[in-house]
């Protein structure tokens, strides 16, 4: 089984900056693309920016030039530096990962969420 952790979510002002971080644990062989999706109330789940295994990148427009992806691959850990926030950014944040178990099956997995929020 594998599980994903996500931490780093918070309040902020418009503006301001924060780092979420996500983890994964469990019976992991290898990790190929990890994710940030986001849900806004309204709204169904986005992609915000993805990482390959080879380090190639992604980004929704709306978020390029302020989000930052990056992935620690010792670590099984990916990481969204988001500076610049802004109210439209206020939404639940979600990590995924396509992993290849130790069954030598690939499945993709989600974090449990974590809420940003950016007040003006």
């Amino acid at each position: 089984q594998v599980q994903l952790v996500e931490s780093g979510g918070g309040s902020v002002q418009v503006g301001g900056s924060l780092r979420l971080s996500c983890a994964a644990s469990g019976s992991i062989l290898n990790i190929n693309t990890m994710a940030w999706y986001r849900q806004h109330p309204e709204n169904g789940r986005e992609l915000v920016a993805e990482i390959s295994g080879g380090g190639t990148t992604d980004y929704l427009d709306s978020v390029k030039g302020r989000f930052t992806i990056s992935r620690d691959n010792v670590k099984n850990t990916v990481y969204l530096q988001m500076n610049d926030l802004k109210p439209e950014d206020t939404a639940v944040y979600y990590c995924r990962m396509y992993v290849l178990n130790r069954y030598y099956t690939r499945n993709h997995y989600w974090g449990q969420g974590t809420q940003v929020t950016v007040s003006s």
